[in-house]
């Protein structure tokens, strides 16, 4: 009785495992073999960086990347959703730009400009000036200023200068005070003077540094536009203080160029020096009559049998355009795209629905994710999970997750280690942390705030590419060849077979363990609730 009461127990615990169908359906096995021997990639993101380019919302290079991420989403038999975020009121499409020193060696010049930002009027040359600190300073220049490229302070962190109506406030104060110290300043020459002889000399107050701190007025001048000193990488963003409120009748009026650091110098020097000397810019930055409505783009494999609960995986589609958005974010949505061909491809046909979602709008503020979130609130306790992959092109080797779903997850993951042996993979035991209050600086934050699970796989650079994500985040560098096929494909497998498992459990995972209880409230005598006397 005892032998029959063990074959017993041991078949039901088999019946009973949630997780081990999932692995051993011959769909993993599929998706193995076609993702080793047909693997797709590397030619969606060929599409996505080098045929698109760029993508930000609001550019025609945007509308081109839904239009053809749709497109491949109905060719491999998925339902699409265009799920619109939002609308930009004004459009932008960056050109090529081109810069040269007008000395005897022609020295080209390495730069950049935000996004929103306008472009020259054709080629454009003219000479170069530092800005001035102070009214007595403008005054004295302001003949000069028409037709000249000005150097402003500062080093660019990539955003356009503050031009917006709080920015030019900032600046009144700050002339205000640059006119107090101006005539401090003259007291100090003087006293330094009149002690010129006993060699007592005081120094001169330091004036206060502001971008641009005579903006409107150079503008009004006729200046070509401004030049500020960049870091190498060069970054650049776009202009947010003043987007939302941009139209065709209120454009910038100057380009904001961000120039490498190492040719500002020089040219700075040229300037103190007081060198006659002339640049050349041509940038082709361009503007689209709004308004532009910008839409997530979300395919659909359908649930055979739990059709109105979730699985989520994706990136952000959006990129910035001054690089070609390769690594932030097409080594999130290529691997997403191919591991939902690959789960089509092996005919995959798993229990709950699960939502390919390519964001809109994350640059811009987790536009796309927070729009879905709210117009989906009905779904949220319906939801098993939410992956996405926005942290750089390097290989996947673990997740983590909490106590109450490392069966889950070691089941779906178990064929994983077993596709490449160079590529190792472990899932790890989280401990749980306090629910995130508002949203963080990734497309899962607004899923987070609901308390639904989200993953973020753990990569590795294995084959030593020196993978510098801040070299590439945001910059000119964002391109391609940083992305190698090794890692991304074998993302695609990896996301696909952990998607499909998670799809296919005969539950939704448990969010038991997720985030550390809600703490009480501290009253004001240390938590102590008020004991009568």
């Amino acid at each position: 009785m005892k032998y029959i009461y063990s074959i017993v127990t041991l078949s039901l615990a088999i019946l009973l495992s949630g997780g081990v169908k999932a692995q051993t359906d011959p769909v993993i096995q599929k998706i193995i073999e076609i993702g080793q021997t047909d693997n797709q990639t590397m030619q969606h993101l060929d599409v996505l960086s080098n045929r698109i380019g760029g993508r930000l919302i609001g550019s025609s290079n945007y509308e081109s990347a839904v239009i053809w991420a749709a497109q491949q989403f109905k060719i491999w038999g998925m339902e699409v959703i265009l799920h619109e975020t939002g609308v930009m009121p004004i459009g932008f499409n960056r050109g090529p730009w081109f810069g040269r020193l007008l000395d005897e060696n022609g020295t080209i010049l390495h730069f950049a400009t935000p996004s929103y930002t306008v472009g020259t009027k054709g080629p454009q040359r003219g000479h170069v000036l530092i800005e001035p600190k102070t009214k007595r300073e403008l005054e004295r220049m302001k003949g000069k200023l028409k037709g000249a490229w000005v150097l402003v302070s500062g080093k660019s962190s990539g955003w356009p200068i503050d031009y917006s109506e709080t920015g030019n406030a900032r600046r009144d104060s700050i002339i205000a005070l640059n006119t107090e110290i101006e005539n401090k300043n003259d007291e100090i020459r003087r006293e330094n003077w009149m002690n010129r002889k006993s060699g007592v000399q005081k120094e001169l107050l330091p004036m206060n540094e502001e971008p641009g701190l005579f903006y409107k007025q150079m503008v009004d001048a006729g200046v070509l536009g401004i030049i500020q000193s960049s870091p190498v990488p060069i970054t650049a963003l776009y202009d947010r203080k003043n987007i939302d409120k941009m139209t065709w009748d209120n454009l910038p009026k100057i380009p904001d160029i961000k120039l490498d650091e190492h040719q500002y110098k020089v040219i700075e020097q040229m300037v103190k020096e007081r060198r006659y000397f002339q640049l050349e810019f041509d940038i082709r930055n361009n503007f689209r009559p709004g308004p532009i409505p910008y839409h997530t783009v979300i395919g659909v494999i359908k649930g055979t049998e739990f059709p109105d609960e979730y699985v989520i995986m994706g990136g952000h589609l959006d990129a910035f355009d001054v690089a070609t958005g390769s690594v932030d974010n097409g080594s999130g949505v290529a691997p997403a795209m191919e591991a939902a061909r690959l789960i089509m491809k092996a005919g995959g046909k798993p229990k709950r629905t699960i939502l390919v979602c390519l964001w809109s709008g994350e640059e811009f503020g987790l536009l796309g994710s927070t729009a879905w979130v709210q117009s989906n609130t009905d779904k949220v306790e319906r939801i098993s999970a939410m992956f996405n992959r926005d942290g750089g092109p390097t290989v996947p080797t673990s997740i983590t997750v909490p106590e109450a779903m490392l069966s889950d997850f070691e089941s779906i993951c178990k064929p994983i280690s077993a596709i490449n042996p160079n590529f190792p993979f472990k899932v790890n035991k989280a401990t749980p942390r306090p629910k995130p209050k508002s949203p963080g600086g990734t497309d899962t934050a607004p899923f987070i705030v609901q308390g639904i699970p989200t993953f973020q796989f753990g990569t590795e650079d294995i084959n030593g590419y020196d993978f510098s994500y801040g070299e590439i985040w945001h910059t000119e560098r964002d391109t391609y060849d940083k992305c190698p096929a090794e890692y991304s494909n074998h993302t695609s497998i990896v996301t696909a077979i952990v998607i499909y498992g998670v799809a296919n459990l005969d539950h939704l995972l448990s969010r038991n363990g997720l985030f550390t209880p809600d703490e009480p409230e501290k009253t004001k005598d240390n938590g102590k609730k008020g004991k009568k006397k």
